[in-house]
């Protein structure tokens, strides 16, 4: 239940998303001109473009001049009279202004320039582990954990109860991230991202990778109506463990409830109370009532 909760919550956010985003056409042109008459965010106007983006370019009423151009590997694009255009590592609002002003300077007559990215391909993260279709996507605009889970398909019934952003040192190396190899790792719950905490769902970076591991599992024995291996959740404690397992049996007794667990690579038992928190890979023992 916990997994279709996950997401068809997902789901709705990614709709809601996409019913408020920007549509992508072109803003009619300003009164009194200048260097942009489309009306976007400031965010969308300041990404820097990288090689491989590709670029849709609008000069209002000059279809001409009006098309889509791919950032080839050099950094630059061909434009229609002006020849090859630096692109790579400036912000879209500057390539705007230099569009504007080359062609004002005999071609158009107070161009109203426009530029949206088309297609994102300079930028990229990977989502690995328990999701459905796990691999390199496209990192767009200002997107989130939850758009990139959306992208993978979503957790599988495996997945454990959080989610790792595992951040390289070199972004750019275009390389996935493998635990204990990350510059900084950033740990979210699955079930507060859930309930929908906005701090769970972190904006994502270039180079990301998204790690969600298998779930970690906890073994009860003994005295309970029900014994066996069960997904561990942080923070479980001993009392939600043994119901889980159906609870204590009528021969069991809650008193003396032993947890065996490795220590320092050695097996150990641990006396504990119902409201003590577990961890994962223990073993919870139940014994028979002594009456």
């Amino acid at each position: 239940m916990q997994r279709i909760g996950l997401a068809l919550f997902l789901l709705a956010s990614v709709t809601l998303s996409a019913q408020t985003a920007p549509q992508g056409t072109a803003a009619a042109p300003a009164p009194q001109g200048g260097a942009s008459g489309a009306s976007r965010s400031a965010d969308n106007r300041d990404y820097v473009v990288g090689s491989q983006d590709v670029l849709k370019i609008t000069v209002f009423d000059e279809p001409q001049l009006t098309g889509t151009f791919r950032v080839d590997t050099d950094g630059a694009f061909q434009y229609p009279f002006l020849g090859r255009v630096s692109a790579t590592g400036r912000t879209l609002r500057l390539i705007e202004e230099e569009l504007a002003r080359r062609l004002a300077e005999g071609f158009v007559r107070r161009p109203q320039v426009a530029i949206e990215v088309e297609q994102y391909r300079s930028r990229s993260l990977f989502v690995v582990g328990e999701v459905r279709t796990p691999g390199k996507y496209p990192l767009t605009g200002q997107m989130t954990l939850i758009e990139a889970l959306a992208q993978a398909g979503y957790t599988t019934s495996a997945a454990g109860s959080d989610v790792l952003i595992l951040r390289s040192a070199d972004p750019s190396a275009g390389k996935e991230v493998v635990p204990g190899q990350a510059s900084e790792t950033v740990t979210v719950s699955l079930a507060e991202l859930q309930t929908g905490r906005l701090t769970s769902n972190v904006t994502l970076r270039e180079g990301d990778t998204i790690f969600v591991p298998k779930a970690e599992r906890f073994f009860v024995s003994g005295f309970v109506k029900a014994p066996g291996a069960f997904t561990y959740e942080r923070g479980m404690t001993v009392l939600q463990a043994l119901t889980l397992a159906g609870g204590v049996s009528d021969r069991g007794s809650s008193r003396g409830v032993k947890v065996q667990r490795v220590v320092d690579g050695k097996k150990v038992e641990v006396q504990v109370k119902m409201t003590d928190p577990i961890l994962a890979n223990d073993t919870i023992i139940v014994r028979q009532r002594l009456l």
